[in-house]
């Protein structure tokens, strides 16, 4: 690419982890000024092999995932040796009602048997209004069932099988919702700057959102303290302090106090230091404070409402802040 500003070729860096390969380069201008306004536009083509989670569709809206990759020599086979190349439940045929779809397998098992391609128009004509039964007779032409069924065996066990197979041609395609874009899972990553909670995006490594919902959804089924790991320890878990006479957690601070003392084994100056600690809350002017577990996000509030003139108060329970903390 080229930078306008710097007048100079800039170069970018494929940050994507999975392989990919260009597929075409095009150069790309406007009406105005076109010598000195031209653009370069490109196209990156990923291939990928269908795995489990891929979607797959018919035209006639018969869409669904591949739930599992069977081997080759473990299919279903016919008399003539042909094995299927996607098989599909027939559960759902009677609540898409998708009759299209299996006049196009009637069709296409005829044509190949013709050698012909077979156009089915929306308002074609038959004989007494039935495609099927036009189909059905071409089948039988060529010996097979009038309905496109088959006698299948068993690719393990090669015994025949005590059902009839619907079998005919289809033409299915892929669709671009594939597992590995949206397959997402995250342990500790990048956060949020302001609120410490983890930032959202599949790209920045961020997390799935908790929301309101899901947290009526354990309410519900009585897993409340799940909230707690969920919403607090797994996304913005600190400890302060809090001012057990004001219950201010903004004026808490850790006041540290560092004094000399004789020490010949201290070193050459023969001088030590010991530093004594102590949380201190600058509005009560008091140390009366206790280390308590609380969300960072909180801070933030009480801190945004401060600026508003509007006092946090926060009230304590001092055996149960200890125990948090002990748990902790």
């Amino acid at each position: 690419m080229y930078d306008k500003t710097l007048a100079r070729p800039k170069f970018t860096k494929f940050k994507d982890n999975e392989s990919a390969r260009v597929e075409n380069i095009r150069l790309m201008s406007d009406e105005k000024n076109s010598a000195n306004n031209v653009n370069l536009g490109y196209t990156i083509r990923y291939p990928r092999n269908p795995v489990i989670g891929d979607k797959f569709s018919s035209r006639h809206g018969q869409k669904g995932v591949m739930s599992v990759v069977w081997p080759q020599e473990d299919m279903p086979f016919t008399e003539s040796g042909l094995t299927p190349d996607i098989i599909i439940n027939p559960h759902a045929f009677p609540s898409r009602m998708t009759i299209g779809m299996l006049i196009e397998s009637l069709a296409g098992k005829g044509g190949s048997l013709d050698g012909k391609f077979i156009d089915v128009k929306t308002f074609e004509k038959y004989q007494d209004d039935d495609a099927i039964d036009f189909f059905g007779k071409e089948l039988v032409k060529h010996g097979y069932n009038y309905y496109g069924n088959e006698n299948m065996y068993s690719g393990i066990f090669g015994d025949e099988m005590k059902v009839d197979i619907y079998m005919g041609l289809v033409y299915y395609q892929r669709l671009r919702h594939m597992v590995s874009d949206k397959s997402q899972a995250r342990a500790t990553g990048p956060i949020d700057v302001l609120t410490h909670q983890p930032v959202k995006g599949r790209k920045k490594q961020g997390g799935i959102r908790f929301g309101e919902m899901e947290r009526d959804s354990l309410l519900a089924h009585g897993a409340s303290f799940c909230l707690n790991d969920r919403l607090m320890k797994c996304s913005d878990y600190s400890e302060g302090y809090v001012c057990k006479k004001c219950g201010s957690i903004i004026s808490c601070y850790l006041n540290r106090e560092i004094r000399k003392t004789q020490d010949i084994s201290a070193g050459q100056d023969g001088k030590a230091y010991t530093v004594n600690e102590a949380v201190f809350c600058r509005v009560c002017q008091a140390y009366e404070c206790k280390k308590i577990a609380l969300p960072f996000v909180l801070r933030y509030l009480t801190n945004e409402l401060s600026a508003m003139n509007i006092k946090m108060k926060m009230n304590l329970d001092t055996e149960m802040v200890e125990k948090t903390i002990t748990a902790k």
